[in-house]
């Protein structure tokens, strides 16, 4: 096939404080035939996340930093429109880490082949059955020591992770709570993912009340993706010897000065509470009891997922930043649409 024109969406200045449009350039880059041992993917879906926020800052890391004026990058899920190398062929679908772009020219080490048939969008290799999915698996069962009959709190519980955390405790016999900023996202907890009680956290007025009212009998698991007032609600309803997973804080992800810790920090050591961050990378060993389990539950009807889709690359840098004011439900995801090959 021909040269090929690819949109790409390229980081045009670091944030000091929230994302805005002008951190970001769209940029149109001539794709050239693969060379031997290279494949081009179209690619179909990719993920915004929490987590490139911080790429976007140039300070070390456990992930590179994206760099100014180049392409950015994240998971996507995609065609093989033109391949030369033999184990690929086009119409294959593919697992990577080129988002942010049309087309992405890769080789065999960069790319995961997805199976052809089973059963579930494509899309949901970038959700319940990706890397959001695994999060929520090895944060509860390993960090978390999910137990029967644990009470487990999880924040920012209709987000990616956090849905799929809590239905994962409900599965386990637990009685669940979860946080949210809406009074629909909260009647989707509680409607169709079956959690016990979904909290408004915007319109509950004081939150580490309602967080007790919601479980008087304590916390055992917490599962956190929020941090600040959130972290510090949940340390006050802890039991004795519980667990906190700290996943994200996306509350302090655009902070411009250091955010000062929870002020019962101290009851961590009266309660003797485990408090365990975790980087999803770190837990790939889990990946294939996580993928039969998780494909066992949605084939029973017991994992239930969203997704907020927007269309178009250049709608990523929006899709983007609306992670940061409540403005997906679910997995965030840009469609790129169809394009003449």
């Amino acid at each position: 096939m021909p040269t090929v024109t690819s949109k790409e969406i390229h980081l045009a200045g670091r944030p000091d404080g929230m994302p805005k449009p002008e951190h970001f350039t769209l940029v149109e880059k001539q794709v050239p035939e693969p060379l031997a041992g290279e494949i081009l993917v179209r690619n179909l879906f990719m993920s915004v996340d929490p987590y490139m926020r911080g790429r976007m800052m140039d300070r070390k890391s456990y992930v590179p930093s994206f760099q100014v004026g180049e392409v950015l990058g994240g998971h996507a899920v995609g065609e093989v429109v033109n391949s030369r190398d033999e184990r690929f062929q086009p119409g294959d679908r593919v697992l990577h880490m080129q988002g942010w772009r049309e087309y992405a020219l890769t080789r065999r080490d960069e790319l995961t082949a997805l199976p052809p048939d089973t059963g579930v969008p494509l899309q949901s290799f970038l959700g319940v059955l990706g890397m959001p999915g695994l999060t929520a698996y090895a944060g509860l069962l390993r960090i978390g020591e999910l137990k029967e009959n644990d009470t487990v709190f999880v924040s920012a519980a209709s987000g990616a992770v956090g849905s799929i955390a809590c239905q994962i405790a409900k599965i386990k016999n637990c009685s669940v709570i979860g946080s949210a900023g809406s009074d629909e996202k909260c009647t989707w907890l509680e409607q169709e993912a079956g959690i016990d009680k979904a909290i408004n956290y915007k319109a509950c007025g004081n939150l580490p009340a309602a967080v007790a009212a919601a479980c008087p009998g304590g916390i055992d698991v917490y599962f956190d993706n929020v941090g600040g007032a959130h972290l510090e609600a949940a340390i006050e309803s802890m039991r004795p010897f519980g667990r906190i997973v700290m996943c994200g804080m996306i509350a302090q992800y655009n902070a411009t000065r250091p955010e000062p810790a929870p002020r019962n920090l101290i009851q961590v050591v009266g309660k003797q509470l485990k408090m365990q961050g975790f980087i999803v990378s770190s837990h790939v060993d889990m990946l294939h009891a996580f993928q039969h389990d998780m494909v066992g539950w949605i084939s029973s009807g017991r994992m239930k997922w969203q997704e907020t889709i927007v269309d178009g690359i250049e709608q990523a840098p929006r899709a983007f930043m609306d992670l940061f004011t409540g403005g997906n439900i679910g997995k965030m995801l840009v469609r790129l649409g169809p394009h003449e090959t």
